[in-house]
């Protein structure tokens, strides 16, 4: 599991979505469907600690059906910090020297 800070605006400034200022962060798994595409992309290889300004376009967001606060086709802009990650390695047999070091990254 991943935990990201975050702080989502519209292009016009308009803040959507921030957890940067209560410090929960938000869990979600990188790569399962649980996030918009654009997440799955964009946070992909973040190390802890490191932060990152996501550009997501409406075909990587919300796109036309975007919860009430987020109009319809509107590009976001993400200033993500990643706090912290839980892994686990893949398989829960053997696992492959490959499979290991990559754990081990």
């Amino acid at each position: 599991m991943n935990f990201l800070l975050l702080s989502g605006k519209l292009t016009d400034g308009t803040v959507f979505d921030t957890n940067f200022d209560r410090g929960d962060a938000m869990e979600f798994e990188l790569g399962s469907g649980q996030v918009m595409e654009g997440w799955d992309q964009g946070l992909l290889g973040m190390c802890v600690g490191e932060r990152r300004k996501l550009k997501i376009l409406p075909k990587l967001g919300f796109g036309e059906d975007p919860p009430p606060s987020i109009p319809g086709g509107a590009t976001l802009i993400f200033d993500t910090q990643l706090v912290s990650v839980n892994e686990k390695p893949s398989s829960g047999g053997d696992t492959t020297d490959d499979e290991s070091l990559a754990y081990w990254r």
